[in-house]
């Protein structure tokens, strides 16, 4: 089974809410084709997806598909569930059979004293004696187990908990991702925006140009009120160009969390200056797929006293707290190191030896043995002493790592809810302020139609709705990274178990 699907559907720790499923499947098999090590261009995989706009539900199911860091993730879940097999296999019995066979194709001699076979011969005398058969076979069979061996027992559980810290450290990755994807996907919105609002200010600025120099050569307006609306568009334009640079700029880091070429085009969905954060629904179907994310997870009352345990939700805090575990099994395979090893074993073996021609086994023997080992460490130096000691530091500072994890934690969370509280109410008078923006232009324009003001006027009124409608969408933006950032210091992230 393919790793990632296998960390995915898997019920002990899933990590990956129902409503992304399929789409995160469709989206992996053709990435992965049938297995994580399969290579892909990544230009033809994507290139469907550029003739369209994606949504935030979009961008983030691509992220957990092709983002790299979560790609190498999966692949420490597959190698820690090798290390489980590998532990296994310390336990288990060592069963292995060997066979040879030998041709003496001259058969050895060695010198022996006459006397030796004639007490009557010369003991200085040597006679040459053959020694050996022409065809010699051997054979065996044994079994090594292992009965007593503190650091295999304690090795299986020990590599257990590994792949528990592989799984929650892939878990902790897949937030943190999730959120950059996010933050990522506001920013290129804001940028958006912004250009928008550019480009529709310098529109209607060129359109009041056009109108008041044909004014001015009819002699109804004045050649200085011409020049300074041309002053003012000449100082626009360079921030559109500015504008657009900072979209491709924001796409490209957009692209690189989420894993994409950064050369690929693509369009996003969403509009901030469109977006209520205060209703269910969005003004725009735009923004659907950012309310559908946002809606995921419920910001809790701003009361006093209110606690959350995060040790349950936060990735970086389980991931601590399996490293701890993985920390105690450490200490006891290092006391286990200083106890016996004890281990039986049984053994076969046979051989036949035969001269001139083979006729298979016709001189054969056999024996077996059955044997216990017991083996003591009594001293090595210090190596064993000190690594023991040099886990249980390491453990310790582990401990205190948690504890600073914790306590920044509590710090980001209430941070978080304090953005957003603080959006909340700047987001109430930025909209009123729209609307009286959007009032003061309708009431210039009427003044102009009725011959009571200028053009001038208008083009001020205009730039007043526009920096509104910015400040606005400013907001809004604020508080979706705000909301990211919450959601990330709870450790509820959407499409993140």
């Amino acid at each position: 089974m393919n790793p990632i699907k296998r960390i995915l559907m898997s019920t002990t720790t899933p990590i990956i809410s129902n409503f992304t499923f399929l789409s995160l499947f469709l989206l992996l098999g053709t990435i992965f084709s049938n297995t994580v090590h399969a290579q892909t261009d990544t230009l033809s995989v994507y290139k469907h997806f550029s003739d369209t706009e994606w949504d935030l539900e979009d961008i983030l199911t691509i992220a957990l598909a092709n983002n790299p860091g979560l790609r190498r993730a999966v692949l420490s879940v597959e190698d820690a569930e090798r290390l489980v097999f590998i532990a296994y296999s310390n336990v288990l019995p060592d069963i292995s059979t060997s066979m040879n066979y030998t041709r003496n194709v001259e058969t050895p001699v060695n010198f022996i004293p006459e006397s030796v076979f004639d007490p009557n011969g010369d003991p200085n005398k040597l006679v040459p004696i053959a020694f050996g058969t022409d065809n010699n076979w051997q054979g065996g069979f044994t079994v090594e187990q292992n009965i007593f061996e503190g650091p295999a027992l304690v090795g299986v559980s020990t590599a257990t908990i590994f792949r528990t810290v592989q799984t929650e450290n892939y878990r902790a990755t897949a937030q943190n991702v999730v959120t950059q994807a996010r933050q990522a996907y506001y920013r290129v919105l804001i940028k958006q925006e912004v250009a928008r609002l550019q480009a529709a200010q310098i529109g209607r600025l060129e359109e009041n140009l056009s109108q008041n120099k044909k004014r001015a050569e009819l002699g109804f307006l004045d050649d200085y009120d011409v020049m300074r609306l041309d002053v003012q568009l000449s100082n626009l334009r360079p921030s559109l160009i500015q504008a657009e640079y900072d979209i491709a700029e924001a796409k490209r880091e957009l692209a690189l969390i989420i894993g994409i070429p950064v050369q690929l085009e693509y369009g996003l969905k969403g509009d901030l200056n469109q977006f209520d954060i205060y209703g269910e629904q969005a003004f725009s179907p735009e923004n659907s797929g950012i309310k559908k994310v946002d809606r995921m997870t419920q910001l809790p009352s701003q009361q006093v006293g209110y606690s959350l345990d995060l040790s349950q939700q936060r990735g970086d805090l389980r991931l601590l707290q399996a490293s701890l575990n993985l920390k105690d099994k450490e200490i006891q395979a290092e006391k286990a190191r200083l106890l016996p090893v004890i281990s039986a074993n049984y053994n076969l073996q046979w051989s036949a030896a035969e001269p001139g021609s083979p006729t298979f086994f016709e001189n054969s023997a056999r024996f077996q043995t059955i044997g216990l080992r017991v083996s003591m460490p009594l001293f090595s130096g210090w190596e064993r002493i000190s690594n023991l000691q040099r886990v249980q530091i390491s453990k310790k500072d582990l401990l205190l790592q948690q504890l600073q994890t914790q306590e920044n934690a509590s710090h980001q969370v209430q941070s978080a809810i304090e953005q957003i509280y603080e959006s909340f109410q700047i987001a109430k008078a930025r909209k009123e302020a729209i609307e009286q923006a959007i009032e003061g232009y309708n009431r210039t324009q009427i003044r102009l139609d009725n011959g009571l003001g200028s053009t001038l006027e208008l083009t001020e009124a205009l730039l007043q709705v526009r920096e509104a409608e910015l400040n606005y969408a400013q907001t809004v933006f604020n508080y979706l990274l705000a909301k990211a950032s919450y959601d990330l210091a709870i450790g509820r992230v959407p499409l993140i178990d």
